[in-house]
């Protein structure tokens, strides 16, 4: 079996120092069915996929520092275009050469276009053919946002990788309001791609939608893929649908998509998603629940999600993971963490690293198991420790797998 190392040195001989041909370039290494190995070089570095994207909405991890996040490894993080477009805004952004100079960050970022807060502000925003008006939620401003103002906005931001602007509606949505928000996002893409500025060295990448109805993410992905595109994202998911719907949405969109691009799924990020997903093809994930969990106490395991506020946790002398690399395990215990949470805020910071670390491992240690060739041993693993409690694995994921050729041992 070639060693990972030799492999990656392969690709990089291919690239001569400090060239990009392409503000993107994408190498699969090793595959298992459906699930991939694979390297994403960016303008600023690269990326081992599958990865898992921490989320720093507002240009800033809540509770971590920049160093931390490298220290912990990660080398492509998510900022959003709508509320950096409030504050600090893109003009003083660009002034200043863009958020990696203005956060001091040398490794990737990836900006999602505002769309999203068409349904997380749902309430504060109409949308119209032209775009979407948002009413703000911080001085009651009026922001309207076209698809042009939101690739403006990315460009000045300078991420490497941005989003196209997309109508997005809630997950369970049903009849002509999603139909008609599927059909927009790709008159919109249209727009984008007229509108972007930057294609030297910004990655525009479209986002398939409509719901769970199969035949509008057909109809989606065909629009899309006939667009020229460094990469895809997978949108409108992990809002409430069934996990069956969930799965086979995913499955849908991972066999369409071209084999030679990243995919991208937007808003997953709970552990066994991203396992079982990454299975199905998908090479990039981003969620703040890591990070958000973490300050109500609730940490990531091998063996589900430790709840530290417990009172349980006040008399356990162990870090929240035994084996665990993560600065928080080594130096701290659940007893002391159990302390912190009730009084000092530097509970959530703790907790928070542990969580990033967990899942950026996680996802590092599902790649290196398809380069070795031993996926179905990893995955089993990861599912009898997880579910260990339970007892069993649920349905869906049994589906899913056999779907991805992956085998489940159940208990």
């Amino acid at each position: 079996m070639q060693e990972l190392g030799d492999i990656e040195q392969q690709v990089q001989k291919k690239i001569k120092p400090n060239e990009i041909p392409k503000p993107l370039e994408f190498t699969i290494l090793a595959t298992h069915n459906y699930a991939r190995a694979s390297i994403m070089r960016l303008p600023h570095g690269e990326v081992k996929t599958p990865v898992y994207m921490p989320v720093g909405t507002k240009g800033a991890m809540k509770g971590v520092t920049y160093q931390e996040m490298d220290d912990l490894g990660c080398k492509l993080l998510l900022a959003n275009t709508y509320h950096l477009a409030y504050k600090p805004g893109g003009d003083l952004l660009e002034k200043v050469g863009g958020l990696h100079k203005f956060v001091n960050w040398k490794h990737n970022i990836l900006t999602d276009s505002g769309g999203f807060q068409m349904v997380s502000l749902s309430q504060l925003s109409e949308v119209t053919e032209e775009g979407v008006t948002f009413e703000s939620p911080y001085d009651k401003t009026i922001m309207h946002l076209r698809p042009e103002d939101s690739i403006h906005t990315q460009n000045q931001i300078g991420a490497d990788i941005i989003m196209a602007l997309d109508d997005v509606v809630r997950t369970t949505t049903v009849g002509p309001r999603m139909q008609e928000a599927s059909e927009r996002t790709t008159r919109w893409l249209d727009r984008d791609i007229a509108a972007h500025k930057r294609k030297h060295d910004q990655n525009l990448f479209p986002i398939v939608q409509g719901g769970i109805d199969p035949k509008l993410r057909e109809q989606s992905l065909n629009d899309l893929i006939q667009r020229e595109a460094n990469g895809y994202a997978i949108g409108g998911l992990a809002g409430g649908e069934d996990k069956i719907d969930f799965w086979k949405t995913v499955a849908q969109c991972t066999a369409k998509l071209p084999i030679n691009k990243p995919r991208y799924l937007m808003g997953v990020g709970y552990p066994v998603d991203v396992v079982v997903c990454s299975c199905l093809g998908v090479d990039m994930f981003d969620c703040v629940f890591s990070t958000r969990t973490a300050r109500f106490g609730t940490a990531f395991t091998d063996y589900g999600f430790l709840k530290l506020k417990n009172k349980e946790a006040a008399n356990v002398f162990e870090p929240i993971q035994k084996g665990c690399q993560c600065q928080t395990c080594k130096s701290y215990t659940q007893s002391y963490l159990h302390y912190l949470i009730a009084r000092e805020e530097v509970a959530c910071h703790l907790i928070s690293i542990h969580n990033l670390n967990y899942l950026i491992q996680l996802m590092l240690n599902l790649r290196q198991s398809i380069i070795d060739g031993n996926l179905i041993e990893f995955i089993n693993g990861f599912l009898k420790k997880w579910y260990k409690t339970e007892g069993s694995i649920p349905q869906w994921i049994v589906e899913a797998l056999e779907y991805a050729k992956i085998p489940v041992e159940q208990f």
